[in-house]
């Protein structure tokens, strides 16, 4: 038989040794991008001697770990990411970044590690297991669309998952508490582009310039005007113009204003809508003002929805792993951005936020996601741990009942 719910604490429990030693070794040498090698290596070093069969992603440093259960059965895919971030860390840890310019500021260190002894344990009970376990492993959460090159290299095709799940952890949500939502959980995530033209010239002569600032200005009010006038609370949308860059000196007024910015979104409609409104208010601005603009929108992550199924399946193991009161229901999507998305418009399934927050900490004020001091109470990788396994093992013996 497997491991009955409160077996998966107790399993947790004597893998946290090795979890954090797996966490603090990568945590202690981040990678940004697509190919994250040495953790790669670390990961797989992990893995090695379990009954896995290993597939490489040819695009990524990124790989599968098939464990196949001694009897056939559905199959489940379990993700962990592995990637840092662009932040000089400023923690004081003892086992941080020895990376100049580089931090594991958004826990993608605990979601592997985490990941790893999942597989550990999971793989120990092999020849009770009905069914397959697909563990993820991924590099290019963050913004390099690791997940979509995965997917692409067929990672996900054989065996082909029936359901998926995710989790990350929340410094600034209570240690301890679960929490996720059906539907729309996370934004999608464009980048937006413009370049208004003008005809720069001597700042003490505007009337013989075409003076491009004041018109990239208005164009920025008028994108926010959109977005607070003519969209519905009820399907929001974010357009955030987070870079504006112009000019080379204090006389001289410059042909060119850049713009950068991003667009979220929770659904389709939405989002082509905002698209078109940020390309159209651009143009016609500059052109009121006999300029002209260029337009560029790169296309980020879908929105991740989460199947209402598998976010019951999550409250339930939650539950029954921790005790009532664990699981708290999200009242809201969050406009951030995960590429999990791409996994789960192939493959039903959800992405589930624990809190890491010390006991008896005031969690609201703490150093969030992408902060170049947020801190992990190491002791809820455990809760982690054993939701992974709970997560596969219910779902493998139960589908979507």
């Amino acid at each position: 038989m497997t491991l009955l719910n409160t077996d998966f604490t107790a399993a947790a429990a004597a893998e946290f040794e090795q979890t954090v030693a797996l966490r603090r070794a990568i945590h202690a040498d981040p990678e940004v991008g697509l190919h994250c090698n040495r953790t790669t290596a670390k990961l797989k070093a992990a893995l090695d001697g379990l009954p896995l069969e290993i597939r490489d992603s040819t695009s990524t440093s990124g790989f599968v770990a098939i464990l196949r259960g001694a009897q056939p059965g559905r199959t489940v895919l379990l993700r962990g990411d592995m990637d840092a971030l662009p932040i000089q860390e400023e923690t004081g840890l003892p086992f941080a970044s020895q990376v100049a310019g580089q931090m594991h500021a958004c826990g993608h260190d605990t979601h592997s590690a985490m990941l790893a002894s999942a597989a550990r344990i999971l793989c120990a009970q092999q020849a009770s297991l009905q069914g397959t376990i697909v563990f993820m492993f991924q590099p290019g959460e963050e913004g390099y669309h690791g997940a979509r090159f995965m997917i692409e290299d067929g990672l996900l095709d054989d065996p082909a998952p029936e359901a998926a799940f995710a989790l990350h952890i929340w410094p600034t949500l209570p240690g301890g508490v679960v929490t996720s939502r059906p539907g729309p959980l996370l934004a999608s995530t464009d980048s937006l582009n413009a370049i208004i033209r003008g005809e720069g010239g001597h700042a003490a002569m505007p009337y013989d310039t075409v003076d491009p600032l004041p018109v990239a200005c208005e164009a920025v009010l008028a994108a926010q005007t959109f977005i607070a006038r003519r969209t519905p609370f009820f399907d929001p949308a974010v357009l955030s113009v987070t870079s504006l860059h112009a000019g080379s000196a204090y006389n001289i007024v410059p042909d060119t204003v850049e713009l950068k910015g991003t667009l979220r979104t929770l659904t389709d409609e939405r989002r082509m809508q905002g698209r078109a409104a940020f390309d159209r208010i651009m143009t016609q601005v500059a052109a009121a003002h006999d300029c002209s603009a260029e337009v560029r929108i790169d296309e980020g992550y879908p929105a991740t929805r989460n199947d209402p199924r598998a976010v019951t399946l999550v409250e339930e193991i939650a539950t029954d792993l921790f005790g009532a009161g664990t699981y708290s229901e999200m009242p809201n999507p969050i406009m951030g951005g995960e590429d999990f998305a791409y996994v789960l418009q192939k493959v039903p399934g959800a992405m589930a936020f624990l809190g890491v927050a010390a006991p008896g900490e005031n969690a609201a004020h703490r150093p969030t996601l992408h902060n170049s001091r947020m801190i992990v109470h190491e002791d809820w990788l455990q809760r982690g741990v054993a939701l992974h396994c709970a997560f596969a093992t219910r779902f493998l013996a139960r589908g979507w009942e």
